[in-house]
């Protein structure tokens, strides 16, 4: 075995570590979400981060339509549609028409989905300067080498995802 397979070998092993460790971080994350919403008084919520993550969509871009939702978070229409009809039971969002076209169905943030996205906009906050922190140590040829491990990364997983097992 060459000196650099021995690298990409440690490099895969890494990643595997970082992706566990990921995990795990996510559901101390929620943990995070749902004691700040509670700290805030808001007492009812989704318990996925999927759903934060279209209400967060949402407020970005309202109105907007399921279309769009999907394509912004690269989820089938669906999914969303699944997630916007409990939304909406939840009190979250609202729906409505525009005028010129009764056909086509958009949403807004209701005044409880607007608490659910500043919240979650405050754990992004804290979650990326946590994450720029650590990059701080990092050279600009660094960190240009880390982006393109990355991206190389996401172009495998993405073609996985979409069927290309060869990735």
């Amino acid at each position: 075995m060459n000196p650099s397979e021995g690298l990409k070998r440690l490099l895969h092993s890494r990643l595997n570590h970082y992706l566990h460790l990921f995990e795990q971080t996510m559901t101390t994350q929620i943990g995070e979400f749902e004691d700040l919403a509670l700290e805030l008084g808001i007492t009812t919520f989704p318990t996925n981060m999927t759903s934060v993550h279209v209400i967060d969509c949402i407020g970005k871009n309202e109105p907007i339509n399921n279309t769009a939702i999907a394509e912004k978070l690269n989820m089938s229409k669906a999914n969303i549609t699944k997630i916007s009809t409990k939304l909406l039971k939840e009190g979250c969002i609202k729906r409505s028409q525009m005028n010129d076209n009764k056909k086509e169905v958009y949403f807004s943030l209701s005044s409880k989905g607007r608490q659910i996205f500043e919240v979650h906009h405050m754990m992004h906050e804290a979650i990326e300067h946590r994450f720029i922190s650590v990059l701080d140590s990092f050279s600009e040829s660094e960190l240009q080498a880390s982006l393109k491990f990355l991206q190389a990364l996401i172009d495998q997983m993405d073609n996985i995802v979409k069927g290309d097992k060869r990735g």
